[in-house]
């Protein structure tokens, strides 16, 4: 599969690794979930004549590591390695004195498991980091798919590393320009229903889309039979994903997960669901430790609001808690019969949220909006009032304050024009009082 996108990522990395060669060593951490693309950009941007190191750190005796590193280093540097290295410092030091009169890339892959390994490393690194930066021609690339761990290892104020990294570049889904790139080369036919199933699915992961361009015709039963099947990787998928990130005390994590992606999505709903369970610290730190989920308040609400929703934050993981975790049952018996029929009958309910999501991302792509959202009112505990999409133009001085207010139906027989005006009026009344407001049906036929 060809390499798709990433353009102000690969600016951004070619710009840094001039510096480091013109100048002294940079230092670039790159995040992101696992198989967002961590590993091809990094490999992409440090293409071209001066030599790319990369080193993948494994959960391995440290020494072993060292042993495994020895010839990658003397091959990629053209460098004689005495025997009898068994530590990562050792190593760092041999590279640092080589970036003295040697200009090349060196990628460290998931960085955050020298914490199981020897997590003195990261004072190590400092302290010759902080000797060798200026006099040498290094650029350095930092990579971790697991959030909280590079999270708390770069921007942690006790940690050692903090404020050492000279840019830090955290990766996403792809955009939905690239999205439909990607299906017109693969499917060049394709309906938006369709495209729609691919963003539903993958969640925009290079990873998943890799996988589904390569084995499928990327039709919807076509996605969604290989997707639903036995020894799919996606079965496991967020499973893993979320052990990797959450460790062995995931149970809690996962069930407030599960209440999420169902449609319980306000802290007393989760902790009824959960049978009086107490989630506020959990909520707390899947938002600021893992960035799983955020918090949602009406658009323009203050930020104290009590009007507050939790909303997963990865697509993907939202498919696989309504699919794979709530039918976890037809999975253990192997009844993936079942399971597709179950996705494919609930399809056109469940990617209605996704279509609403795939607008928004359109929208903020588009760069015309300082602000963007939902809103909703709620009487009684229950809510009213609910509008899709509001966004909020970038200000004007000729033009004036100005709204998009937007529906969002699958098909446009679904929409009544009467209920989402009445919406639109008691926006007048309350937040949007002084805008000019712009309203539109966003459906299948405008993706």
């Amino acid at each position: 599969m060809k390499f798709y996108n990433r353009k102000k990522e690969i600016e951004e990395l070619k710009r840094i690794q001039r510096q480091a060669f013109d100048s002294y060593s940079k230092m670039t951490v790159i995040t992101g979930r696992r198989r967002i693309g961590k590993t091809k950009l990094a490999l992409h941007a440090t293409e071209g004549e001066h030599p790319t190191l990369y080193l993948f750190i494994s959960r391995k005796n440290e020494a072993s590591l060292c042993t495994e590193f020895i010839p990658l280093i003397a091959s990629a540097l053209n460098i004689y390695i005495p025997s009898g290295i068994v530590s990562f410092r050792e190593l760092f030091i041999l590279l640092m004195e080589n970036g003295k009169n040697k200009k090349f890339n060196l990628i460290i892959d998931e960085f955050q498991e020298f914490f199981n390994i020897n997590p003195s490393v990261y004072s190590d690194m400092q302290n010759l980091w902080d000797t060798y930066r200026q006099n040498t021609n290094v650029n350095l690339l930092l990579m971790g798919s697991v959030y909280s761990m590079m999270h708390k290892i770069f921007e942690s104020y006790h940690e050692p590393l903090f404020g050492r990294a000279d840019s830090i570049i955290r990766l996403s889904g792809f955009s939905t320009q690239t999205m439909r790139e990607i299906m017109r080369d693969y499917r060049p036919d394709y309906t938006n229903d369709e495209l729609l199933a691919f963003y539903t699915i993958t969640g925009g992961v290079p990873k998943y889309i890799e996988i589904l361009c390569e084995a499928t015709d990327l039709s919807i039963p076509g996605m969604i039979e290989y997707v639903v099947r036995e020894n799919s990787i996606f079965v496991n998928e967020g499973r893993s994903l979320l052990i990797e990130e959450l460790g062995k005390d995931y149970g809690l994590y996962f069930s407030i997960l599960s209440c999420i992606a169902s449609g319980i999505n306000t802290q007393g709903e989760i902790e009824n669901a959960l049978g009086g369970v107490i989630v506020a610290g959990q909520l707390k730190r899947l938002i600021e430790d893992y960035s799983l989920i955020k918090r949602v308040r009406p658009i323009m609400s203050k930020p104290r609001s009590q009007n507050v929703q939790y909303e997963i934050t990865d697509n993907f993981l939202r498919f696989w808690f309504n699919y794979f975790d709530r039918h976890q049952t037809l999975v253990e018996l192997n009844n993936f019969d079942t399971l597709r029929q179950i996705v494919s009958d609930d399809y056109p309910t469940f990617s209605g949220k996704t279509l609403e999501k795939w607008f928004k991302m359109k929208l903020i792509e588009s760069h015309q909006f300082r602000d963007m959202g939902s809103w909703w009112e709620r009487k009684r505990g229950k809510e009213a009032n609910e509008i899709d999409i509001v966004a909020i133009y970038i200000d004007n001085k000729k033009a004036g304050k100005k709204a998009l207010v937007a529906e969002v139906k699958r098909q446009k027989r679904n929409y009544d024009h009467k209920e989402f005006m009445s919406k639109v009026d008691k926006l007048k009344d309350t937040i949007l009082a002084k805008y000019e407001i712009e309203t539109r049906l966003f459906t299948l036929e405008d993706m």
